[in-house]
């Protein structure tokens, strides 16, 4: 009894420290002991927009929870854990409005079919099956104090003065706000890596990507290995060995391989990318002997808002809207 009382009196002076301590911009996400209420969280239509809701529900898959956040707060946690804070505050912007326009289109699909099964209580989690997001005690602790003080600040600064913000497409919300690290020079148009045609998701020039990472990024397979890899994750198109031929035969307009045929056996260039742990199915691919080398561009599907690209642009003066109506081609922002 007398280590229980100890152990409460411990985490009721530890709560104590932290609201005393801790900067009140770094007690917004959430509180440290607690999670906030579950309050409503359904978007209004206000005029020609959509209101955004004050929180959001979403599930932490380090800590096997869900989280209620402020909304905001969520915007500020995704554009730190998907672009760097060393990009230039436009960049950080533009990241910020697709970040939310995607989460809500989240929440707005939620409310018509239910929450995705991966998360069945939250519209969003906190890693890539989503959007990466980390919360303020999560950054505190990889980042340190001086990443907090200086480039955190940079981060929600750029998220409130897009405060709000959404990406739309004729009117309604352009629900598919997608981005990726680089595109190797060119964007993709959506069918050509997913499904279905998105009318502002279409192959745009993406010059300004002088600083991505990914370039040229080169990889050596054994015949041997890569029949292996390719037979493990599509075993219905059997690779036999040896392999005596390799050819690309045909390139989607973003410049990526549609189709590539090894032997006898086809695959479409996303398939062979997964299958290889390629960072983009912008790739030249040779054989010579025993060995395979295939040489990419890129890192990402290519489709929507390069964020090297963004960074590129930014540093040649565009502002956020510039940016995010070069990438998604038709939308308006407000």
């Amino acid at each position: 009894m007398r280590m229980t009382k100890k152990i409460i009196l411990f985490i009721l002076a530890a709560e104590v420290f932290v609201f005393l301590i801790l900067p009140a911009g770094l007690l917004g996400v959430h509180g440290l002991f607690h999670q906030l209420p579950d309050l409503p969280s359904v978007p209004k239509i206000t005029g020609d927009r959509l209101q955004t809701p004050e929180t959001i529900r979403v599930y932490r898959h380090t800590y096997g929870v869900t989280e209620v956040v402020p909304f905001e707060d969520y915007v500020k946690g995704v554009v730190a854990g998907e672009m760097p804070a060393t990009f230039e505050p436009e960049a950080l912007k533009a990241q910020a409005v697709a970040a939310r326009t995607y989460s809500l289109s989240k929440i707005v699909r939620s409310g018509d079919g239910g929450n995705p099964p991966a998360h069945p209580d939250a519209p969003l989690c906190d890693d890539t099956h989503c959007q990466v997001y980390r919360s303020v005690y999560d950054l505190a602790a990889l980042k340190g104090d001086q990443w907090m003080a200086e480039s955190w600040q940079k981060i929600c600064d750029a998220v409130d003065a897009t405060q709000g913000q959404l990406m739309y497409y004729n009117g309604q919300l352009a629900e598919q706000a997608l981005f990726h690290s680089s595109s190797g020079g060119h964007t993709e148009n959506s069918e050509d890596v997913f499904a279905s045609a998105v009318p502002y998701l279409r192959s745009v020039d993406s010059p300004y990507e002088e600083g991505a990472t990914h370039q040229q990024e080169t990889k050596y397979f054994s015949s041997e290995d890569l029949a292996y890899l390719m037979n493990l994750k599509y075993p219905d198109r059997k690779l036999s060995l040896p392999l005596t031929s390799l050819s690309i035969v045909s390139k989607s307009s973003g410049g990526r391989v549609e189709d590539i045929q090894i032997n006898s056996s086809t695959y479409k260039g996303r398939e062979v990318r997964d299958a290889l742990g390629l960072s983009s199915a912008d790739f030249q691919a040779s054989i010579s002997g025993d060995t395979i080398t295939i040489v990419s561009n890129g890192f990402g599907h290519g489709v929507g808002m390069s964020q090297y690209g963004a960074n590129g642009m930014a540093e040649r003066g565009s502002n956020y809207k510039e940016i995010l109506s070069h990438y998604y081609t038709g939308v308006k922002i407000y």
